[in-house]
């Protein structure tokens, strides 16, 4: 009985203890009540009351979830850029400077030039002379333009004078400077590499600077990238080899040749044949010049495009004509003479800053209806120059005969 009392008594002071101990502590009942922040989690799932808790506000961080709403609600802003780009992207191409082209074409645009006569005529008068087509012809004639050409323009320059439809010096220089324009803008331009090797078969006579010009030719398909083969069919003429050799190692392309007086035909023939083996793109076949009124030696031309046939179907693919521009209606008989034996594909008018006329690029193209490919306008691989209509005719003509006149 005496143990049981002096265990209730034990028991009693500890518990007295305890609670003496948390009443000292303090603070120590509050922390009890941590436990009440662990509710928190359970609380979270729940999304309504959270708006309602200050902590719930960084919510913004639901801002993404908030953009994406509005991503649906604000589809033109989204597209904004999208739209905007294609309007930014497209710039217009930069002109091409034409300064080099008008200072090929000085002796043309000069005082005494073709150009420079029309320009003088037109120039500083507000009134037309009665005598303004006759005074036009006599220049165009003069100037190589041909006397087909030349009747067409004034027929048409008559006809608009007559229906009062020039009535200003300017107007008249306006519609001459079109029908330039309408006559050179048949097609022409760079040759396009469209086969594999593209075989481009050079004729001309004598001293054109055919090979010279297939050189040139060379050099402009190596700057854009082009793998290109010389074949040297020029066989009865060493120096002729040996310019192309020079040009080879110049620009670093191969040239096929064979023994002096070989058969022309068989050069080229291997040379295409080499090419495709090899993958070249270009074939640039050069061949002995020819005057265009012996007959045998025109004869050879087909010969030749039938050999080269054989190599490859449809070659050659471009049959390019070497003229110099110096040699006025001459090139255009020429040109006459070349066409009725091979079909051509274009003309390269060498050496046209050479001569004041000029015309002759004119009389060819409107009479022959042959697109002009490139022009020549000094002795460098860049002065062969891709033909295109608009350039030459704003290089040639000017705006107004002032602009022309005063060059």
């Amino acid at each position: 009985m005496t143990y049981t009392i002096i265990a209730i008594v034990v028991l009693v002071v500890v518990v007295l203890f305890v609670l003496i101990s948390r009443r000292s502590s303090g603070d120590a009942a509050p922390t009890a009540e941590k436990p009440a922040a662990l509710p928190r989690p359970p609380a979270k799932p729940t999304r309504p009351a959270a708006p309602g808790a200050p902590r719930a506000e960084p919510q913004p961080a639901e801002a993404p979830k908030e953009a994406a709403p509005a991503a649906g609600a604000r589809p033109v802003a989204a597209q904004q850029p999208a739209a905007l780009q294609p309007e930014a992207a497209p710039e217009p191409p930069a002109p091409r400077d034409l300064s080099m082209l008008r200072k090929g074409l000085a002796k043309a645009r000069g005082e005494g030039g073709f150009l420079g006569r029309l320009a003088n005529l037109f120039a500083g008068k507000k009134e037309l002379d009665p005598t303004i087509a006759d005074q036009v012809e006599e220049i165009l004639l003069t100037s190589d333009v041909g006397v087909a050409t030349t009747h067409a323009i004034l027929a048409r320059l008559r006809d608009g004078l007559g229906k009062n439809e020039l009535q200003s010096s300017q107007a008249v220089w306006d519609a001459l400077r079109a029908d330039a324009k309408r006559i050179l803008g048949i097609g022409g331009g760079k040759v396009a590499v469209s086969h594999k090797p593209e075989v481009i078969f050079m004729v001309g006579v004598n001293g054109v600077g055919k090979t010279t010009t297939i050189g040139k030719l060379a050099s402009k398909f190596k700057s854009d990238g082009r793998s290109v083969l010389l074949a040297a069919g020029d066989t009865f003429r060493a120096a002729a080899v040996q310019q192309l050799e020079v040009w080879g190692k110049r620009i670093g392309c191969d040239v096929v040749k064979g023994k002096e007086g070989a058969d022309p035909g068989a050069v080229i023939f291997d040379a295409i044949q080499k090419a495709k083996e090899s993958g070249i793109e270009v074939v640039l076949a050069d061949t002995a010049g020819r005057l265009q009124t012996k007959t045998p030696l025109m004869d050879e031309l087909k010969k030749i495009a039938r050999t080269m046939q054989k190599a490859m179907e449809g070659a050659p693919h471009e049959t390019l004509l070497v003229l110099d521009a110096t040699n006025g209606q001459n090139a255009v008989s020429q040109a006459k003479m070349f066409q009725e034996a091979i079909p051509l594909t274009g003309i390269v008018l060498t050496k046209l800053d050479g001569t004041a006329k000029g015309g002759v690029i004119l009389g060819i193209t409107d009479e022959l209806k042959i697109p002009v490919r490139y022009v020549g306008l000094g002795e460098r691989a860049d002065d062969l120059r891709e033909f295109n209509a608009d350039e030459f005719v704003e290089a040639l003509f000017g705006a107004s005969a002032e602009e022309t006149a005063a060059a």
